[in-house]
């Protein structure tokens, strides 16, 4: 049976729900030949990985070195990544310390906002472990509003708290541009793609608009498939692609049973059964990883 690829995928080192080594081991339990574990502003999770321990050897499994950065644009947040950089280098990894103390900054805004605007207090010994984490973001605070009873699922405290208290808050908080972002993961050696673009709530004629502008910067790839895609989003995407000679890639964006608890690692919804990508043909070409 050929093997599938998932370039897309978190971990609890930012707000996934397995460690590094628990979505490995599921990984190849669930037919997956190549993975990446893409954590919100950090690599300190890819870099526990030992490519040289007998369950990854004895499966055969290739692991890409990933991130996903947030960045800010016109209308908010969007979100790239990086892939094939190189872990050790001095430059990027100064940078993602500095990201996450934005990161931290961010958090800690809209958990003070949603105090003022809902009266939502967390313990003192919680908020202590969630700073403590790797990387925090705000489905740490939605976690946190579940266990005090303030809503029952993620979304309704993202709907509810999170995204209006975002609101309000991101226009003082500290966030990189994807410039900036380009530059420092280029030079680390790595690629980068636009991560789900159906997030920018741009029609086509806009998202042509800013593809062209990043490919200014140095965009290698885009996402064609993603969980959330609609099979008309994903030709979209994949004609934009060819277009604009775009390397394509596609992930599940898979967190946990909790967090996003609709999406499965390799297959998404249901909708994703990926065994081959121009962004992993490029990636073994450029002899990284012996894949």
């Amino acid at each position: 049976m050929e093997k599938l690829i998932d370039m897309h995928v978190h971990t609890t080192y930012s707000d996934g729900e397995l460690t590094p080594k628990e979505v490995i081991k599921k990984a190849i339990n669930h037919n997956i030949g190549i993975i990446s574990l893409t954590d919100h502003d950090t690599i300190n999770g890819v870099k526990t990985i030992d490519r040289n321990e007998d369950y990854i050897k004895n499966s055969g499994i290739k692991i890409v070195n990933g991130i996903e950065v947030s960045c800010k644009y016109d209308n908010g947040t969007m979100h790239i990544l990086g892939y094939d950089y190189d872990l050790d280098n001095s430059k990027l990894n100064k940078w993602l310390d500095e990201l996450r103390t934005n990161r931290m900054n961010a958090t800690l805004s809209v958990m003070e906002q949603i105090k003022r605007d809902y009266e939502i207090v967390f313990n003192y010994q919680d908020i202590i472990d969630m700073i403590n984490k790797n990387n925090i973001g705000r489905p740490d605070l939605a976690k946190l509003c579940i266990k005090y009873g303030f809503c029952s699922t993620v979304d309704e405290a993202f709907d509810w708290f999170l995204n209006p208290a975002k609101k309000k808050v991101q226009k003082t908080n500290k966030r990189t541009t994807f410039p900036e972002c380009f530059k420092i993961i280029k030079n680390s050696g790595g690629l980068v793609v636009l991560a789900h673009p159906n997030s920018l709530l741009l029609d086509k004629n806009e998202l042509e608009k800013m593809i062209i502008d990043m490919k200014k910067y140095g965009l290698d790839g885009i996402e064609v498939y993603h969980s959330s895609f609609t099979n008309k989003e994903s030709n979209l995407y994949l004609n934009i692609a060819n277009k604009y000679n775009l390397l394509i890639s596609g992930g599940s964006d898979y967190h946990g049973p909790i967090v996003k608890p609709d999406r499965s690692l390799g297959v998404g919804r249901g909708n994703l059964h990926i065994k081959k990508l121009s962004l992993v043909d490029e990636i073994k070409r450029r002899n990284s990883y012996k894949m």
